[in-house]
């Protein structure tokens, strides 16, 4: 990768995290990146909606490749002075998705330059952060016949460069439980005229150890209250209604599902004990990720051939990343790149390191020419 690609693409990062976008409103970060790509190039592009993707046809007979990035920002404010600082109150870059696009960017121009011996596809996805995103994009790995797709991660941690890689599950299934107890609000001084679900939503949460207990499924898993909120701020009224928010995750998708359907059995337990009405929904819902074991063999072989340190994980990542709907639908593997002992992801001071892009960009194309 030359330095004026380099600078190019470093200029387009800071350029995306100063305009970021929440998930499912990634109007402007779509459209500057396909005018990156469009007045630089002569990829095919076609837009799908609110995402779009950039194709670079090969010269052979294999089946095609993918790789894919995300466009979507966080609700996070910018707490950190940067010269390319978010201009959006309440929304930033603080996961590094605008750091993957320039990637997937720079890797697109620098394959234009190549002779593939496959059609080349650059993904770019909206919606991850709500798992949305990567249920839509995946039918494109169906509808072109791709058999392969790579994508990353950047994470702070290990020593800046290492790859982090491992076989089977790669990141854990998730899934956001709603749980809307009404009842009857009543006078405070009189509880026991109405049906107040404090007590349900309580109990709720003291059985979570229980329902969580290792013994009841095949593999890891947590549930974590995320917000209760339980009547208003009156001194004068028993709360009449509230709702209960949990994260319930699993190594496995089966055993996500499982706890999910736990939860909600012992919700409807406390809830008809107390006469309330139960209402219960799902929310960014996100499959296992399983990278497949020929593709992390080609990553590892692609560290080897580049110099790379290799980290082999013990354990899955415990978050969810929505790729695991494309290695459904295709072969696939995510690798994390680190960047040594920086600010972690989703936190108010994190920003990008610029300093991955480059190597990001030569694993990806080692891949492809490999």
């Amino acid at each position: 990768m030359n330095a004026s690609l380099l600078a190019l693409a470093t200029r387009l990062r800071h350029e995306l995290h100063a305009m970021p976008e929440l998930s499912g409103q990634e109007i402007r970060t779509r459209q500057r990146l396909q005018d990156f790509l469009r007045c630089r190039s002569q990829l095919e592009i076609e837009e799908r909606g609110a995402w779009f993707f950039a194709r670079k046809r090969g010269s052979g007979h294999r089946p095609p490749i993918a790789f894919r990035a995300e466009m979507d920002a966080v609700a996070l404010d910018e707490t950190i002075t940067l010269p390319y600082a978010s201009t959006v109150a309440g929304v930033a870059h603080k996961c590094g998705h605008d750091g993957h696009c320039a990637v997937l960017a720079a890797l697109a121009l620098e394959t234009e330059r190549l002779e593939p011996d496959r059609d080349v596809y650059f993904i770019f996805q909206h919606a991850e952060e709500t798992g949305l995103g990567g249920r839509i994009c995946a039918e494109l790995l169906r509808e072109k016949g791709i058999e392969e797709i790579y994508a990353f991660h950047n994470m702070s941690g290990l020593s800046r460069g290492a790859v982090a890689i491992r076989r089977g599950v790669m990141n854990c299934a998730s899934q956001g439980v709603a749980l809307r107890l009404t009842g009857l609000a009543a006078h405070a001084s009189l509880p026991e005229t109405g049906r107040t679900p404090v007590f349900a939503a309580a109990d709720l949460i003291r059985s979570i150890p229980d329902l969580t207990r290792q013994e009841r499924f095949s593999g890891p898993v947590w549930c974590t209250v995320i917000q209760v909120a339980l009547g208003s701020a009156n001194f004068g009224i028993a709360a009449g209604e509230g709702t209960v928010l949990l994260t319930c995750r699993g190594e496995r998708e089966a055993d996500m599902q499982a706890l999910s359907e736990e939860v909600i059995r012992a919700a409807r337990r406390f809830a008809q004990r107390d006469g309330l009405r139960l209402e219960a929904s799902f929310h960014d819902v996100f499959p296992e990720t399983v990278n497949h074991p020929e593709c992390v063999a080609k990553i590892e072989a692609a560290c080897r051939r580049l110099g790379y340190a290799l980290y082999e994980m013990p354990e899955p990542m415990r978050a969810s990343e929505d790729v695991g709907h494309f290695f459904k639908a295709a072969k696939g593997a995510l690798f994390l790149l680190y960047t040594g002992g920086r600010p972690p992801i989703h936190a108010p001071d994190y920003d990008f390191d610029d300093t991955i892009i480059e190597q990001a960009v030569e694993l990806f194309k080692n891949i492809i020419m490999t």
